[in-house]
């Protein structure tokens, strides 16, 4: 009988394992270099460590903060892998759990650690000035040190910008209103100088990457609104362009996760939010995708720490929008913008 009941038991528990091990996750998350990094090299770390199985499905973020909002209730996707934006909308509308505090996310910078702890940053991007270096030069141009600098009417059709529904136009918004005694909470100051001041220097109000990256290279845009990571790539190609970091501080965008409320699988989600915020994965992140790192333990090599967003010094001068203003007020400023700036 003892030999059955331990035979039995034996075979319960490989049954068990196996279970365990078979597992899957899914999780959402960009497309791009950014889905390929996670299938080369992040996923199979942590597929090898737990033994469970990750299936990652690409989106951009409204369409994944979309199938949130569709399935809830029943959700399919584990872990949301988003802009900062759309993940203060996800937490708002109770899709994402509370954030376990253990293992590395213990190890985040604190403006890493997102209102409510239903949600962290994944990686920095700071948004700034980048401008090409031959234009300027040959113009008798200084480099740009200020975000009024893009008021200044010598720069008249030489100024691109993407439109407020890319993010980075907002992002612009916001430092206009805040430089001229407004903010989230007063965006009129904003508008009067992006209108008046800021506009009619405006070549072309771009909201596709690619057609930006060419521009920017070509010398047609002399001065631009972008993030760090985007600029890194233009430089990588060797282009005579470099990323500013504005005298009044750059604009953070975070790329977001979180643990979604009421998914499969909340445990292996938790271990897998965990992964993408270890020093290790946030290092692939930084050399791969130019994401800052927000573990502070996170060691990079010299030629990638000067390329992305790294270290507290950097860290700490990041400017954090107020994102339950900035939803609540997006629809309509997107409607103003169309009106009074980009008409």
């Amino acid at each position: 009988m003892r030999t059955t009941f331990t035979v039995m038991t034996a075979a319960a528990l490989a049954i068990s394992l196996n279970t365990q091990a078979a597992e899957t996750i899914y999780v959402g998350g960009s497309g791009g270099s950014t889905e390929k990094l996670y299938k080369e090299k992040i996923i199979p770390a942590f597929e090898a460590k737990t033994g469970a199985k990750v299936v990652y499905v690409p989106g951009n973020s409204t369409d994944i903060l979309a199938k949130l909002q569709a399935q809830k209730g029943k959700q399919e996707i584990s872990v949301a892998l988003i802009d900062d934006g759309p993940m203060y909308q996800a937490v708002g509308q109770g899709l994402c759990a509370k954030v376990e505090d253990s293992g590395s996310i213990k190890e985040l910078y604190p403006n890493a650690r997102m209102v409510g702890d239903k949600s962290v940053g994944i990686g920095f991007i700071a948004t700034g000035l980048a401008y090409n270096k031959e234009q300027f030069a040959k113009h008798g141009w200084k480099a740009p040190t200020s975000w009024q600098d893009l008021t200044d009417a010598k720069y008249k059709q030489k100024v691109v910008i993407p439109p407020i529904s890319n993010g980075y136009g907002l992002l612009n918004l916001l430092m206009m209103a805040k430089l001229n005694g407004g903010g989230e909470a007063n965006i009129d100051p904003g508008f009067e100088v992006m209108s008046k001041k800021v506009a009619p220097n405006v070549l072309a109000w771009e909201p596709s990457p690619g057609k930006m990256a060419q521009m920017l290279q070509t010398g047609e845009a002399a001065l631009v609104v972008w993030g760090n990571g985007r600029v890194q790539s233009v430089v990588d190609q060797g282009a005579p362009v470099e990323f500013v970091y504005p005298k009044e501080g750059a604009v953070v965008i975070m790329v977001a996760g979180c643990v979604v409320e009421g998914a499969p699988q909340g445990k292996l989600g938790q271990q897998f939010l965990q992964h993408v915020v270890s020093a290790e994965s946030q290092a692939w992140l930084a050399q791969a995708v130019g994401f800052g790192p927000v573990n502070k333990t996170t060691q990079l090599a010299p030629e990638v720490a000067k390329k992305v967003v790294f270290g507290p010094d950097k860290v700490n001068a990041l400017i954090s929008p107020n994102y339950d203003i900035v939803n609540a007020k997006r629809a309509e400023w997107t409607k103003r913008w169309d009106r009074a700036v980009e008409q």
